[in-house]
């Protein structure tokens, strides 16, 4: 696992925009797995110039009955498909009525070439909470009330606040050709300095990410806080 500190976010997305152009430069059909937490905004706003017509990207997460304009789906479509080429036909969403499915197209495509990933407070990547299995694929996951938590950021109230989310497994996010993790802001410190140090356990699950070979850890300074 690689680390690189950043003076600040705008450094940090310089660097992941040239790692993910660079990917699609080598393979433009890349497959692509990409999360839609706050973190993730400031990298799509920065991806205008960079081609996707041909990359397949799989959604790694989805929000069970969240209104529309909430959705992961709407993150994606305003964030990077508004902003890009990206074909929208190219872009695949988990259902929670079939997560099976999203397993059998995984394997369909060949595998992800490159995951995008953010970390959350409770170490959580994806919606993978702490407790879910290494092995664990796509599957329907109870979110955490310290995730919760998290999404009133997103402009989700106690009234309509999901109780649960579809993820992509860790099984199929470890297996991914080339990792990225980006996070910033002092609130991820602690969650970072777990991630790269604890033990890999299910209820770190960030900490599985230490297991694959090709994975770049992007922080900045606030974020890297407690190394």
């Amino acid at each position: 696992m690689k680390t690189e500190i950043c003076k600040n976010t705008n450094d940090l997305v310089e660097i992941a925009v040239k790692a993910i152009q660079n990917r699609l430069n080598t393979k433009p059909d890349s497959v692509l797995a990409l999360t839609c937490g706050e973190t993730m905004k400031p990298l799509w706003a920065s991806l205008a110039g960079v081609s996707m017509k041909e990359a397949r990207v799989l959604c790694v997460t989805e929000l069970c009955g969240a209104e529309e304009s909430k959705s992961c789906r709407h993150a994606l479509t305003e964030g990077l498909i508004e902003r890009t080429d990206l074909n929208s036909e190219n872009c695949f969403f988990p259902d929670p009525d079939a997560p099976e499915e999203y397993d059998r197209l995984i394997d369909a495509l060949g595998g992800i070439d490159l995951a995008v990933l953010g970390i959350g407070e409770d170490c959580h990547i994806g919606y993978n909470e702490p407790g879910t299995l290494f092995e664990a694929r796509t599957h329907v996951q109870k979110l955490t009330d310290r995730t919760k938590r998290q999404l009133l950021k997103r402009g989700f109230t106690e009234a309509d606040m999901p109780e649960y989310a579809v993820t992509m497994g860790i099984h199929d996010l470890t297996k991914a050709r080339e990792i990225l993790l980006l996070a910033f802001g002092e609130d991820k410190a602690a969650a970072v300095y777990q991630m790269l140090y604890a033990k890999t356990t299910p209820y770190i699950p960030a900490a599985y990410l230490q297991i694959p070979p090709e994975v770049t850890v992007l922080l900045d300074e606030k974020a890297a806080g407690k190394l």
